[in-house]
């Protein structure tokens, strides 16, 4: 359903996304750990680089950051292009926008969930999640 030019989802088919968001959802939280151990590496190698001959290693892990990031907003760019917004990286949580007695909401779902059960208004957040009335 869509209001206003904003696509509206029902809770079966945000239900019948979770396959395919589970698996970019895991993919990226593989990718923004590593490329956060990536960022670490680079601070912490950045200012004796080229002091003690850490140059191409160097080299080597911002070519890496490069592909990373790449990756990671192309997936990103997936999710939003079927509607879906992500909200937390880390914690694996996506908002599905939604209509609940005749009011904007968003359906959440969170990677490590069997399914989507919970909603909030637009701006509760995840803590101000409730469980769904099936």
């Amino acid at each position: 359903m869509e209001r206003k030019g904003r696509r509206y989802f029902t809770v079966e088919e945000a239900r019948a996304l979770v396959p395919r968001l589970r698996g970019l959802l895991i993919a990226l939280q593989a990718e923004k750990r590593e490329l956060d151990q990536l960022l670490g590496e680079l601070r912490r190698l950045a200012p004796l680089a080229f002091l003690n001959g850490h140059g191409a290693q160097l080299k080597r892990i911002e070519q890496r950051v490069a592909e990373l990031t790449r990756s990671i907003r192309e997936k990103v760019r997936v999710i939003h292009q079927l509607g879906v917004e992500v909200k937390d990286l880390d914690m694996g949580i996506v908002d599905f926008p939604s209509l609940r007695d005749g009011r904007e909401v968003y359906l959440c779902w969170r990677v490590d969930e069997p399914t989507v059960a919970y909603w909030h208004d637009l701006d509760a957040g995840f803590r101000g999640r409730q469980p769904l009335e099936d």
